[in-house]
């Protein structure tokens, strides 16, 4: 049940970025809904091992380095989820930001 919670809260706060951010357009709910799904599932497996392999290179840049990861992971799952589309880096790279402000917040709450 709290997964299905914070999988619905994620794809609110893509749908609210999506509205805030240029460069972000996301068509529905469902959409919505698939991204936050692989959003979770990508930084829940994926990210850890990225920022293992990339751990030089964050903390010469003192940590900058995994917002960059973390654009990058979201321009992924806007390469395959249909209905959920980002213009380029500097629009992932401030909804990334914003989703995970806007997710932890609303989590407070929940």
């Amino acid at each position: 049940m709290h997964f299905i919670i914070r999988l619905i809260v994620s794809a609110f706060a893509l749908l609210l970025v999506a509205h805030l951010v240029p460069g972000i357009t996301i068509t529905g709910l469902y959409p919505a809904l698939i991204s936050a799904f692989f959003l979770g599932l990508l930084n829940a497996v994926v990210r850890p091992i990225l920022i293992i392999l990339t751990l030089p290179i964050t903390i010469l840049t003192l940590g900058i380095f995994i917002f960059i990861i973390n654009a990058m992971l979201f321009l992924f799952v806007s390469s395959f989820v249909d209905g959920f589309y980002v213009a380029g880096i500097w629009p992932a790279l401030i909804g990334s930001i914003c989703v995970s402000i806007v997710s932890s917040i609303v989590h407070k709450f929940v």
